[in-house]
């Protein structure tokens, strides 16, 4: 179990808990492709980005499947135009693709350490 401050700084938390509540707005997700995420469907993304946020958002610990679901998440929503936001991410969270990219590259990189046990593999408890 990690907090955030202990791996990512305050703004890129802030980007992490846009991505996550763009999952409540813009995106359309199937239940596969949230199942894919680590989820158990699109409802259960839906709840958890909330309490994913709210975690990030109270520098709450969470574990590795925690982090790589919101990594995961965070990274296709950004992304996809298909599923996520894509083109309409700088017209929904009001941050340029340029600089979100520069984060997420980032975030990937302070998050590689936790999240190894899940390259090519689901997200799960």
């Amino acid at each position: 179990m990690v907090r955030a401050s202990e791996l990512v700084t305050a703004s890129e938390v802030e980007l992490l808990r846009r991505a996550l509540l763009e999952w409540g707005g813009p995106a359309r997700c199937s239940d596969q492709l949230a199942v894919g995420m680590g989820f158990a469907g699109r409802e259960d993304l839906l709840q958890q980005c909330g309490r994913l946020r709210n975690a990030l958002g109270q520098d709450a610990p969470l574990g590795a499947a925690d982090w790589a679901r919101t990594l995961l998440a965070a990274e296709i929503v950004f992304v996809s135009d298909l599923a996520g936001s894509g083109v309409e991410w700088r017209t929904t969270t009001g941050r340029d693709d340029e600089s979100t990219i520069r984060t997420l590259r980032v975030i990937q990189r302070k998050l590689a350490r936790v999240v190894s046990p899940y390259y090519g593999k689901t997200p799960s408890a």
